[in-house]
């Protein structure tokens, strides 16, 4: 069975949003910077992970590496070694520097094949956690959504490209025959981050002026969808997924009834609706049905918003 190691970094008001899409990922959390799993999701999805490690071999020490390092068939191809600096060593035991790079190269020298610092055909990592040794394929975090942040359309109270991508992820951790809308997308912040991760995702906004920009940006990061404009009660296709970023009650006219009747809607076109909200919405929500079955907040200054997941 395979096995993977993911280390993150997320800011201190981003904890419960990474706790969350932890939890959608692998069904467990973690309290450290790093996750084991047999589960496999690509870094470049979670706006909080920074690598992954594909372990190939695992030992005791440096010298059980080093040891299977040297029946590695890297197949003429060129290779780079990566030491990954996240683990659980105490203050006493950490791994300085110079010992880093003496660790890279000890198993630059085991491996049977062509070293290039530069571009290498193949890229491996090395880590050690819980008193072992792991060493594998190593994938960095591309960061793609912060090519995101410069869209061409934008507006203040918009969703974050990283809490988007998040909620995004929470929403459909594996996107394997999942059909999802968005009834409420504005600009296209959570339609963009789920269209990069390959996610099958229509928009609708029943604002014209708001649609169009929406277009504009799909079109300027070369994506499609259908953006249509109208109201969340015209939808008549089943979802597998909704998300739903409710209006804000202090930056539009939204009320209580007009907030009651999206949950209706987002409860009958979709089995599992995550909604965003910066108000309390939980008397709402088992009124119209839908039971929470996890959550969390996040924060930017004093704005907080809720994101909470229902089926």
């Amino acid at each position: 069975m395979s096995l993977f190691i993911y280390t993150y970094g997320y800011r201190p008001e981003e904890t419960e949003l990474f706790h969350l899409e932890t939890r959608a990922f692998f069904g467990e959390d973690t309290s450290q910077p790093f996750m084991i799993s047999p589960i496999e999701i690509h870094p470049d999805r979670s706006p909080f992970m920074r690598e992954r490690l594909e372990v190939l071999f695992e030992g005791d020490n440096l010298s059980d590496i080093l040891e299977q390092a040297e029946h590695l068939d890297v197949m003429n191809q060129s290779f780079k070694v990566i030491y990954i600096k996240t683990n659980d060593l105490t203050a006493t035991s950490k791994i300085d520097y110079h010992e880093q790079r003496d660790i890279e190269r000890q198993l630059g020298m085991a491996i049977d094949g062509e070293a290039d610092m530069r571009t290498p055909d193949l890229e491996f990592g090395i880590i050690t956690l819980g008193g072992q040794w792991y060493f594998g394929h190593y994938k960095k975090s591309k960061a793609i959504w912060l090519d995101h942040m410069h869209k061409p359309k934008s507006y203040s109270i918009a969703l974050s490209t990283r809490v988007a991508r998040a909620v995004a992820n929470i929403a459909v951790p594996d996107a394997d025959d999942i059909t999802v809308i968005d009834p409420c997308c504005g600009i296209g912040t959570v339609l963009v981050e789920a269209l990069s991760m390959n996610v099958d995702i229509v928009g609708r906004d029943i604002n014209h002026f708001v649609v169009r920009g929406t277009r504009e940006n799909l079109k300027h990061f070369n994506m499609q969808t259908d953006v249509v404009c109208g109201d969340i009660s015209e939808v008549d296709k089943h979802y597998n997924v909704a998300i739903l970023d409710m209006p804000y009650n202090h930056f539009s006219h939204a009320t209580v009834e007009n907030q009651f009747y999206l949950l209706e809607h987002a409860r009958r076109i979709a089995d599992k609706v995550v909604i965003v909200s910066v108000g309390d919405i939980d008397p709402m929500l088992q009124q119209v049905g839908l039971t929470i079955v996890d959550r969390c907040t996040t924060r930017k200054g004093n704005f907080v918003r809720q994101i909470i997941v229902c089926t």
